[in-house]
């Protein structure tokens, strides 16, 4: 091979994160010039004695610190594995072997020194005794390893063993592990299955799904120091088969993907606008947009990490409501979008000014004008009176209904002349204009982070923005288990078609198991929908890493709390977590003022990351959010406080004219702790005091 191929793994990043800074410099610098010249003379290769692979060589960054390397020199090929303390890199190359897994295809590196250890049992006490060796071997076990999965006898033992068996067969073991049969667990990687490939052809390997998982070649210097800033943000580098497989996917129209919190949706969505982004000419465009601002902003920030100058110039990223507020104003209209106090104020008007005897007030009808009304665009008291009321739970008769609809035609009369709109009549009205438009295609394509929370009229502004129905057109990540808006919509009802044309994400990159399960128990008995016409239960995900379940503390007094609270911060820090990486959750901005004070006084440093404002991660200090704020970001440590009667679920919230719309409320409520307490990594703590929350109970 005339060309060099020189891929570093994940594992490689993992240790260089762990170097000190100035080391860190010395290292960028090296794989730069490795990259370019694995066989410069500079390069002084060592050979490792008593490694188990005969591949695997030592490379000098200083007097202190070495590099691993496997080369093959025939095929010019070169795999940065690992860098560590001299000392340490050379235990670790000895104990490791790389090579190409004969039954799957792909780059493995994984523990041989344990493999030759650990005693081999067959009984019925193993953990994995009822699959055959051939099934391991299917499942992407190397066969080297076989020992080490028949000695392992529990749960305990086989989460202890992750850092030895390589992570896709480690993956396929963890299904097994939670209940799976061997044939379940391979038709769920029957997706990612690849042609047999020579045992030493690591060039072909490379190019494996299941290599790009571990393994990136990287193509330029700067691509290389991005990657090298952050190297523990794995997402923008590596992503699992199952995700590489849809972000590259041509899909003949509509496409949805679903998965639940930390399954990477929104990792996956980004990188999909990257790679339609490539293949862009002219002035063509995509847009990028979601329900909120700050998430659009969190997205905004997050692909300048992954896209070169060109690709961000093609990607508009916007939250929908802001997109149509600049559109009204670049045509002219002098109206503007209204929300929350102010619609309320002339909703009570309209109620009033109607002179109609009712007995709702402006919270029905707010819910009624979104839930009916716009969602079944029935503008006219002729539709109005047609219009199924399905889902709402107080029961109107023809009478009543008349007398609504002269409410809803003083607030109409009201809006205009006041110069306002809801956000759903202006993406009405903007979709409206967008029909006559003769330029009927606004965006090449269109993705749509959690698509939960977007209504029906937004879903038909965007089919109208993307135009008629064409390959790769709409493209939706969401999770309804994640609904803490009001919204909801039926794609099918919008002219959105995905059948044939969806996907499910089954792995939880971010929490723990024992998070999950909690989390996820917290919506046990609730229906979700699939964001169209059937139900998502949410059941097929699991998670790859193991720590402790969710604490739940409950105190006297909210003083008592605090004292538990600062003694938890103070003790983490003191381990060595950064103040950043430990975030406090609380229901609203009112408590979360009190949270703040108090911490400072007692010495600790706070952020609040407010609505309108990205987390700096370069300021210091404990991460301070609302649950709807928090939405869409992680941490190593969360807690979720002010878990309270009244607070949560908060009674302002809670509507009691519909019974519907309670229930409904509810469950947003639930929602709410479950996004909260899926934003913790490797640790997550409830506290409350007085009366605790009914969810806790």
């Amino acid at each position: 091979m005339s060309q060099n191929i020189v891929a570093i793994s994940s594992d490689f990043f993992t240790a260089f994160a762990a170097l000190p800074r100035p080391t860190q410099g010395k290292v960028t610098e090296f794989v730069n010039k490795f990259r370019n010249n694995p066989k410069s003379p500079g390069i002084n290769y060592e050979k490792i004695h008593e490694a188990a692979d005969k591949n695997m060589r030592s490379v000098r960054i200083d007097d202190t610190y070495r590099g691993i390397v496997v080369r093959q020199e025939g095929s010019g090929v070169y795999l940065l594995l690992w860098v560590d303390h001299h000392d340490k890199a050379y235990d670790w190359a000895k104990r490791k072997k790389c090579e190409v897994n004969p039954t799957t295809g792909n780059v493995q590196v994984f523990d041989i020194q344990a493999a030759k250890t650990t005693s081999q049992k067959t009984d019925s006490s193993n953990l994995f005794a009822h699959v055959t060796d051939n099934d391991l071997l299917a499942l992407g076990v190397p066969g080297d390893q076989i020992c080490i999965v028949r000695g392992l006898s529990s749960l305990e033992d086989f989460h202890a063993s992750k850092s030895s068996i390589p992570e896709d067969a480690y993956e396929a073991l963890e299904w097994i592990a939670n209940g799976f049969t061997p044939q379940e667990v391979l038709g769920l990687f029957s997706t990612q299955q690849e042609e047999v490939i020579e045992e030493n052809d690591f060039a072909t390997a490379l190019q494996n799904p299941r290599s790009q998982r571990s393994f990136v070649i990287v193509e330029g210097e700067e691509e290389l120091r991005r990657i090298m800033a952050e190297p523990l943000e794995k997402w923008r580098v590596f992503l699992h088969p199952t995700q590489r497989k849809i972000v590259q996917k041509e899909y003949s129209g509509p496409a949805r993907v679903l998965g639940g919190a930390g399954t990477g949706k929104t990792v996956v969505a980004m990188h999909r606008a990257k790679w339609l982004a490539g293949q862009l000419r002219g002035r063509e465009k995509i847009l990028f947009t979601t329900f909120t601002a700050n998430l659009a902003a969190d997205i905004k920030d997050n692909l300048r990490k992954i896209c070169t100058t060109e690709e961000q110039k093609r990607i508009e990223v916007i939250n929908l409501d802001a997109w149509v507020a600049n559109f009204i104003r670049e045509l002219g209209y002098s109206y503007s979008i209204a929300y929350d106090d102010t619609l309320t104020e002339v909703w009570e008007q309209a109620i009033i000014l109607s002179g109609q005897d009712i007995e709702f007030g402006a919270e029905f009808f707010s819910e009624e004008w979104l839930k009916v009304i716009c969602a079944q665009e029935a503008y006219s008291l002729e539709l109005y009176l047609q219009a199924s009321r399905l889902g709402r739970g107080t029961r109107l008769d023809r009478r009543k209904r008349m007398k609504i609809w002269r409410v809803f035609e003083v607030y109409q009369s009201l809006m205009k002349e006041k110069q306002l709109r809801d956000v759903e009549t202006a993406m009405y009205e903007c979709r409206k204009i967008l029909e006559k438009s003769a330029d009927n295609t606004h965006y090449v394509s269109i993705i749509v982070d959690e698509g939960q929370d977007l209504s029906m009229n937004a879903f038909r502004l965007l089919r109208a923005l993307a135009g008629p129905e064409h390959p790769n057109d709409i493209f939706i990540v969401g999770d309804a288990h994640q609904r803490i808006y009001k919204n909801k919509a039926v794609m099918s009802k919008c002219g959105i078609n995905i059948r044939g044309r969806s996907s499910y994400l089954t792995i939880n990159y971010r929490t723990t198991e024992e998070i999950r399960k909690y989390a996820f128990g917290l919506l046990k008995g609730i229906p979700f929908d699939d964001l169209d016409d059937e139900y998502d239960d949410g059941k097929t995900c699991q998670s790859l890493t193991h720590g402790d379940v969710p604490g739940i503390e409950v105190f006297n007094s909210a003083a008592e709390e605090m004292d538990f609270l600062i003694a938890q911060i103070k003790q983490l820090i003191d381990s060595g977590v950064e103040p950043k990486n430990i975030c406090i959750v609380a229901r609203t901005h009112r408590l979360l003022d009190d949270y703040i004070a108090q911490l400072t006084r007692a010495g600790i440093r706070t952020y609040e990351i407010k609505r309108s404002k990205l987390d700096d991660r370069s300021f210091d200090g404990v991460r301070l959010a609302t649950m709807h704020r928090v939405k869409g970001l992680e941490f190593l440590h969360v807690f979720v406080v002010a878990v309270n009667n009244r607070i949560l679920p908060l009674a302002s919230a809670i509507p009691h004219t519909d019974p519907v719309a309670e229930i409904e409320a509810m469950t947003a409520e639930r929602c709410l702790l479950y996004v909260s307490l899926t934003r913790a990594q490797k640790s997550a703590c409830i506290t409350s005091y007085g009366s605790p929350s009914e969810f806790l109970i």
